[in-house]
């Protein structure tokens, strides 16, 4: 999992014009391999349909992770929905917690600061990878810890070996500087989700990352 790559966040607030599952389906088609779904305005059940959806649209092409939601997760995947994991702050229930809960899949979990850092490595057997981050001040997650910059998403790569993804504003542009500073992968919201054509959008990402090895 040392390389994820481009890494879409598809926020549902995000998507529109399109719809959520227009945006993903353009980010498929695009090599876009991780996927996070993010809807903090829908209620359980439709975080429930709008998962089942969306793994019918991923499976066998791109990774689906269900952001904080662990019981949405559990139900798609008790529905037979081709959901691979989780994605958590530091809000929600204690990673360890949620290993126990989920048992097999994915689980990413947000980390910014130095002491998030720590216990991140000290929870390490729970984790798969850390979002790391916003490296920029972004409009989509209004509460998001103090900017690092990409000089400080590298010195918090540098703290783990867990794999990194930076996220916050996010461009293509920088995927040389992430991957020179140990990252993981990118992860972007309205670099996809608001661009004229996701497909496009999403083919840029991925040749960007891949043009930094």
């Amino acid at each position: 999992m040392d390389n994820i790559g481009a890494y879409l966040v598809a926020n549902t607030s995000s998507c529109t014009p399109r719809t959520t599952l227009e945006v993903i389906d353009g980010a498929v088609a695009g090599g876009i391999e991780w996927i996070q779904l993010r809807a903090k305005d829908e209620t359980a059940r439709e975080f429930f349909e709008l998962s089942c959806a969306a793994a019918r649209l991923t499976e066998g092409k791109a990774k689906l992770l269900i952001n904080d939601r662990i019981d949405v997760f559990l139900a798609a995947r008790a529905a037979g929905a081709a959901v691979n994991g989780i994605h958590i702050g530091q809000k929600d229930i204690p990673v360890r917690l949620a290993r126990q809960i989920i048992g097999e899949g994915i689980i990413g979990l947000s980390a910014s600061t130095d002491e998030q850092l720590a216990q991140a490595n000290l929870d390490a057997e729970a984790i798969d990878y850390l979002g790391v981050g916003a490296v920029r001040a972004t409009p989509t997650k209004k509460d998001h810890p103090t900017p690092l910059g990409l000089d400080g998403f590298a010195r918090a790569a540098s703290l783990t070996e867990l794999p990194c993804v930076a996220i916050g504003a996010i461009t293509a542009e920088d995927a040389g500087a992430i991957r020179a500073g140990g990252g993981s992968g990118l992860a972007v919201v309205r670099a996809i989700c608001n661009a004229e054509n996701p497909q496009e959008a999403s083919e840029e990402l991925v040749a960007a990352w891949v043009a930094a090895q």
